[in-house]
């Protein structure tokens, strides 16, 4: 990222496959956080054919500061286009509010991760800038993405804030692009009911060999 924090829609997907499989929890005391304690076993299994708001299954932990701050990096990783919305505006921030309040081990960790993480943000912008990161403009918030936006090349005092940000990054686009408005965006025409079927169209047929041959 240079000049700039407002990255490619196509860009971010690369970067969501090509992430780290595992991260390692941070551990700095300049990046903690206050914790919840966690939820005592997985509770009941929900009722699917009810449409459940955020907070319905279990307490979430976002504070609005939390949130503030989470709802100025979705949208500097995604914001909103001639083509889209931005990633809060379709429910991302409230996604990963759910996310890391959940009682599940993977849920939790990641809960350490972003909470330290949206902490450090803010504390990084007013030790620069003299206020929070989500008062901050585009430059200052680039210049401090900038610093943490790739892992392997982030200096050592920032090797932990890098961390944050690559999961942060994961989330925030695997909960776009599972968006109606986020599969738009990228063209994908799935799980749509069709009123017929006339079978592969022929340009796929002669990409694989089949065309002319019968079924």
């Amino acid at each position: 990222m240079s000049g700039s924090i407002r990255i490619d829609r196509r860009t971010t997907i690369k970067w969501m496959l090509a992430a780290t499989a595992a991260l390692p929890a941070m551990q700095s005391s300049a990046l903690s956080a206050e914790l919840l304690p966690p939820a005592k076993g997985y509770g009941t299994d929900p009722d699917l054919l009810r449409i459940y708001a955020p907070g319905d299954l279990w307490p979430l932990i976002f504070t609005d500061a939390n949130k503030r701050t989470a709802t100025a990096l979705c949208d500097a990783i995604i914001p909103a286009d001639a083509g889209s919305p931005s990633a809060s505006a379709v429910g991302v921030v409230d996604f990963l509010d759910e996310w890391i309040s959940a009682p599940y081990v993977p849920q939790q960790q990641d809960r350490m991760l972003i909470l330290a993480g949206l902490d450090w943000l803010d504390d990084e912008a007013s030790r620069r800038f003299g206020h929070e990161f989500a008062d901050c403009s585009v430059s200052e918030q680039s210049a401090i993405c900038d610093a943490i936006c790739y892992v392997p090349t982030a200096e050592p005092q920032f090797a932990e804030a890098a961390v944050f940000f690559a999961r942060f990054r994961d989330l925030t686009v695997g909960g776009f692009y599972t968006t109606p408005e986020g599969m738009r965006d990228i063209g994908y025409v799935g799980n749509v009911a069709l009123a017929q079927f006339d079978g592969p169209p022929a340009e796929v047929l002669e990409r694989v060999g089949l065309r002319g041959k019968a079924s």
